[in-house]
């Protein structure tokens, strides 16, 4: 194998959405020039409609590789760090020194400090082009690369329920639930009554079984979060997602501390090196790792020292057209303490249409893709949508 990485490109792709990300904007949520909303009950932004940057690697043999990461907002940051850094730096490198590679291109901004956000964001969808180009060339699945491929399917949790009212919320439920998913997991922003009152509704009609999460979005203080969890708790909480800012170590530990249920953090993190001061401050029973924030390689070493210390892995889902969803669930496929992983079905169901391959979640679980690589790529209609950076 003598091959090298010839070109890098950089495209964005935008798809339009029926309703936003959570459902209908709110009062007071209403969506900018730009098609931005803030969400009142996280103070976060949000697009009204989906949008990624890909990135795609060509070799000296002509072998191809994609790669994805976030385009909501500022696509042009994440391109312009692409284009004018890191592909430079990629072009004559060999694909199966992919980690080796992630670590040169991590270490090039080092004595800036940046060590996440944007910068980390454009690492990850070049990461992930460079391993599905080693699959490719060696025609195997990613997850064989990648310590061995351990399961064929992977258990989903529907996560998100877009509807405007609590009982429109728990009827989308249901809905899933006949179609055999028995996990759930619903946002807090938009949980108009309340989160106890959206749990018990939910509860009442999903029945004892099913596992009923909550993502607070890093929206409270501790002592808040302490107050919401337990008031929820009476009704099965599965985990409770995101309680406090990212920033609140101290709070976080606070809230694992003084409630029964598993607390899972790690959606926005872009290193291992996040991990390290939460486990240690016995923080954090579950940990979500986002393909699209992380890459393959970080993504790994976030996996590998979770079941080191003993912390169960539930990735976080993407919001995207799929590839960085393939690589997380070809990930996943090779570590050994995943629990189960995030289905964003107002997402996946409606952009399947932009990729090939046999990547599916039926039933409750992931199918996990069975070509090469990442085993899927952009679909004709995909690459008819990619606008040059």
């Amino acid at each position: 194998m003598n091959e090298r990485v010839k070109t890098v490109q950089v495209f964005t792709l935008t798809i339009p959405r029926d309703k936003p990300y959570l459902g209908n904007s709110r009062p007071g949520e209403e969506p900018n020039a730009r098609g931005y909303l803030v969400r009142k009950g996280n103070r976060t932004v949000y697009p009204t409609f989906d949008r990624s940057v890909l990135v795609r690697l060509e070799t000296t043999n002509g072998a191809v590789g994609w790669g994805e990461t976030y385009g909501l907002v500022a696509p042009g940051a994440v391109v312009a760090i692409i284009d004018d850094l890191l592909a430079s730096f990629t072009i004559g490198r060999d694909p199966f020194d992919a980690a080796a590679i992630h670590d040169d291109l991590y270490d090039l901004m080092r004595v800036r400090g940046y060590t996440g956000g944007y910068y980390l964001d454009a690492l990850a969808a070049v990461d992930i082009a460079l391993w599905d180009l080693a699959g490719k060339i060696a025609g195997l699945p990613l997850a064989k690369l990648l310590g061995g491929q351990r399961r064929n399917h992977i258990p989903a949790y529907v996560s998100g329920l877009p509807e405007e009212t609590r009982a429109k919320r728990a009827e989308l439920a249901t809905h899933w639930q006949a179609k055999g998913f028995s996990a759930f997991k619903f946002a807090s922003p938009v949980a108009d009554d309340g989160v106890a009152k959206e749990i018990a509704t939910l509860r009442e009609r999903l029945g004892p079984d099913a596992r009923i999460a909550c993502d607070m979005h890093w929206a409270q203080t501790a002592s808040e979060a302490i107050a919401l969890i337990r008031a929820m708790e009476p009704h099965g909480l599965w985990f409770a997602e995101a309680p406090v800012r990212t920033e609140d170590l101290d709070g976080l530990a606070a809230v694992a501390n003084k409630v029964s249920t598993a607390i899972a953090v790690g959606e926005e993190w872009r290193t291992v090196y996040d991990m390290v001061p939460r486990v240690a401050r016995q923080a954090v029973a579950i940990v979500q790792p986002e393909m699209g924030h992380k890459g393959i390689t970080e993504f790994m070493r976030i996996g590998q020292y979770a079941q080191a210390h003993h912390v169960k892995v539930i990735p976080h889902a993407t919001i995207g057209t799929g590839i960085f969803l393939a690589a997380s669930l070809q990930a996943s496929a090779a570590l050994a303490n995943v629990d189960c992983h995030e289905f964003q079905h107002s997402i996946f169901e409606p952009n399947r249409r932009l990729l090939a391959g046999d990547m599916d979640c039926v039933e409750g679980a992931y199918v996990l893709p069975t070509g090469p690589g990442l085993g899927v790529e952009p679909s004709r209609e995909a690459l008819g949508l990619l606008k040059k950076a």
